[in-house]
């Protein structure tokens, strides 16, 4: 795996003149919700062509080999085919996405199923505090089962009505609104929860592990 580094914030220059463009039309939108420091552009950014991932092409996944690994500190260890991800029950949950480069996207239309149902599914063991995310080009990040239980906490195989893109997860991706995307892992092959918490791949490099959209808390200090 090659990993491609930056200083932070990560990749601010090359995103300037991609965010400037697509940011126009979406200046009459209300602003008013939201946090500190973002402003709206007008979809998602995707990995892999819109802004750089970090190796240098995104993962190739086949439906019909693909597995979703859960496990670590659960009373009920499961490898889900794409089949047994469909069969939980959908939701959808219309929620806002917050880049920590400064961009936000309004009333995101995400189809998956909520965490919750992965937890009841597997049965974490009372000393699992934490849960970490590991995807197929390599990314990793965590966080607490408290801040995965929002009813908007997704692992989420559509957005707008269509099957995710490939640079925005395809097929199975992390949302969680109330934090900054660098916890919204895309590409997610495997969840293990852990009883304490480790950190992922942008809060080892210097990024916040609260993410806190809210509270503006980017960097770690």
């Amino acid at each position: 795996m090659t990993l491609i580094h930056s200083s932070k914030p990560y990749l601010v220059q090359f995103l300037t003149q991609s965010l400037t463009s697509m940011s126009s039309k979406s200046d009459k939108k209300s602003v008013s919700r939201l946090p500190p420091g973002q402003r709206p552009i007008d979809r998602l950014l995707r990995w892999g062509i819109d802004h750089p991932g970090i190796i240098r092409s995104n993962p190739k996944i086949d439906l019909k080999t693909f597995t979703l690994e859960i496990g670590g500190e659960v009373e009920k260890p499961a490898k889900l085919s794409w089949e047994r991800v469909l069969d939980l029950p959908k939701t959808t949950s219309v929620s806002d996405f917050h880049c920590v480069e400064g961009w936000s996207v309004l009333d995101c239309r995400w189809e998956g199923i909520r965490f919750k149902q992965i937890v009841d599914l597997v049965k974490p063991k009372p000393e699992a505090k934490f849960a970490t995310f590991h995807c197929a080009d390599g990314y990793t990040t965590s966080l607490t089962l408290d801040e995965l239980s929002g009813e908007d906490v997704l692992l989420a195989y559509g957005l707008n009505g269509q099957p995710l893109e490939e640079g925005i997860g395809f097929p199975l991706r992390l949302v969680v609104p109330e934090k900054y995307g660098y916890k919204s892992a895309l590409w997610v092959v495997k969840i293990r929860f852990t009883v304490q918490k480790e950190l992922g791949f942008w809060e080892k490099r210097g990024y916040s592990d609260s993410a806190d959209v809210w509270s503006n808390d980017r960097f770690s200090t």
